[in-house]
């Protein structure tokens, strides 16, 4: 995607969001030591899109402009980051707020949804059924060849370097992006798995960086809803470090996505294209 990277401004500076990890303390159940270590922290991000609530996420509070905006696209809110014409960070601690202003058929779309959604009964999104009638007009994408089997060799050690938090604190999950030379050139982390993705996809749109050819990588499992995100994001590839769920499969099959599975010790196990004779 080579969107126009959209006009962010800073969060303001009195009220800055908390770092991504800090200390706490703590002792041994059995033994009255005391001692120290580093937590992962996380933040309520309250989203307004032209001065109306959309939605509270807990975020790991990085990258928060890359999030609003991946946020944005893979939710279906924006079908192109030109439609977002401002955007605004505010809070104190772990309180922090996102107004967007977006442009008025985004928005139009936005309250249809919202319109549909308050009508719905029951749970919620059950089933496939019930998914395919809230996303009704994803995009098959055109298909592309699957990444050489060198790309692969040593991934998870190499995506280490993407991963910083991870390796200081843990209880982050991280995604990265490989372009179409199998260089690893972007990651991003999270708390929650498809934040890390809606960060990275952010950080692709709005660093201008082209997607095809290239490959998004994921070191959690891989459900439904992340297969959504890199549809809408038009990437057409998706490795994943866990395995994938049923219905990730039967979507990535169905809109033609690349999905390969990279076990811990095993080759990784390609599912969508699937074979001929493949159930």
């Amino acid at each position: 995607m080579n969107a126009k990277r959209p006009a962010c401004a800073a969060p303001a500076l009195e009220t800055p969001a908390p770092d991504a990890s800090q200390t706490y303390s703590y002792s041994n159940l059995e033994h009255s030591e005391s001692a120290s270590t580093a937590l992962a922290e996380e933040v309520a991000l309250a989203i307004a899109y032209n001065g109306i609530s959309q939605a509270v996420m807990l975020v790991t509070p990085t990258d928060l402009e890359d999030f609003i905006v991946g946020f944005s696209l893979g939710s279906g809110i924006i079908q192109d980051a030109t439609d977002i014409y401002d955007l605004q960070l505010s809070g104190s601690g772990s309180a922090q707020y996102a107004q967007v202003t977006i442009a008025n058929r985004a928005f139009w779309n936005l309250k249809q949804q919202r319109r549909q959604l308050a009508g719905t009964s029951g749970c919620g999104l059950c089933g496939v059924e019930a998914v395919e009638q809230a996303l009704p007009d994803l995009q098959v994408l055109p298909g592309a060849p699957l990444p050489p089997i060198e790309w692969l060799d040593g991934l998870r050690q190499r995506i280490g370097a993407f991963q910083p938090l991870g390796q200081h604190c843990g209880a982050v999950h991280a995604a990265v992006f490989m372009n179409d030379q199998g260089q690893l050139l972007l990651g991003r982390e999270d708390i929650g798995r498809h934040n890390a993705l809606d960060k990275l996809i952010g950080g692709l749109i709005r660093q201008n960086i082209p997607t095809a050819g290239g490959l998004a990588i994921v070191t959690s499992r891989c459900s439904l809803e992340l297969i959504q995100k890199v549809l809408r994001a038009g990437i057409q590839t998706l490795v994943s470090l866990s395995s994938p769920t049923g219905l990730a499969v039967q979507w990535a099959r169905r809109h033609n996505l690349n999905l390969i599975h990279l076990p811990q010790k095993n080759a990784p196990r390609v599912y969508s294209p699937a074979l001929e004779n493949q159930a």
